[in-house]
């Protein structure tokens, strides 16, 4: 079953990815002078005006499902996040932002591309947000997790609790994501890729706090985000295989 489930979705992203249209422009990011943060303005902010139907939304998802599984629980290898139970503010302007070409994701555009209008985006975040949040998710797994967790725990609070919560929660009104319980690569990743620089559209107040921030520390950091259990409806765990 698993091979069948894998086949229909590799066969999915080769169908989406012949017929999509050029690479969405490339606009103007952090590196450029005139760079505001999350403006409010284009089909982001009409998104966000709309009530999402959770109904068509989860027909548009299908188009997610071969990266972000159909539970929308990502990939603990760091390729694709988790999106279950996200803010959908923040679900909202990742999208917006990838298909104004304002955030670089190659893979995740022609997909993004197929969605219609601003109501089938409101949509798509609206089924995603209330999905039932995995009960496992990629972690630190080292032999130092201990260690690497602790000294996470006391960066994260100190420069990242004020924005993120105190418990990974996020702020839904201001944009900021949940990042309790996401997967420790895919956090490594986007924080290595801002404070360098290559995430373009960026929270120029975060890659300020993180600019400074060795290879190491960001390890730890991600370790601890990733132990946080992330808030919502949990998925119930599945009853044991009856014996037959």
């Amino acid at each position: 079953m698993k091979r069948v489930i894998l086949a229909v979705s590799l066969a999915m992203i080769a169908a989406v990815a012949a017929h999509a249209g050029p690479p969405a422009p490339r606009a103007e990011g952090i590196e450029g002078k005139d760079y505001r943060w999350n403006v409010p303005a284009g089909e982001k902010l009409e998104a966000l005006k709309l009530k999402g139907d959770r109904k068509r939304g989860e027909e548009a998802y299908e188009v997610c499902v071969g990266c972000h599984l159909q539970s929308g629980a990502g990939r603990p290898d760091g390729t694709f996040p988790q999106l279950a139970g996200q803010h959908t503010t923040v679900l909202l302007k990742q999208m917006a932002d990838i298909r104004a070409g304002l955030r670089d994701n190659p893979a995740m555009y022609p997909f993004a591309a197929t969605l219609t209008d601003p109501q089938e985006l409101a949509d798509v975040a609206a089924y995603i947000e209330q999905l039932c949040i995995p009960l496992e998710h990629g972690r630190y797994e080292g032999k130092d997790a201990d260690r690497q967790v602790t000294t996470g725990r006391a960066l994260y609070e100190k420069e990242c609790k004020d924005c993120h919560g105190a418990n990974g929660e996020g702020v839904r009104e201001r944009f900021y994501p949940v990042i309790a319980g996401q997967h420790y690569r895919y956090l490594l990743r986007q924080m290595t890729e801002i404070r360098d620089g290559r995430r373009r559209n960026a929270n120029p107040e975060m890659v300020r706090i993180i600019g400074k921030y060795t290879d190491d520390q960001l390890v730890a950091i991600s370790a601890y985000q990733s132990s946080l259990v992330m808030p919502g409806s949990m998925c119930r765990a599945r009853a044991p295989a009856s014996r037959k």
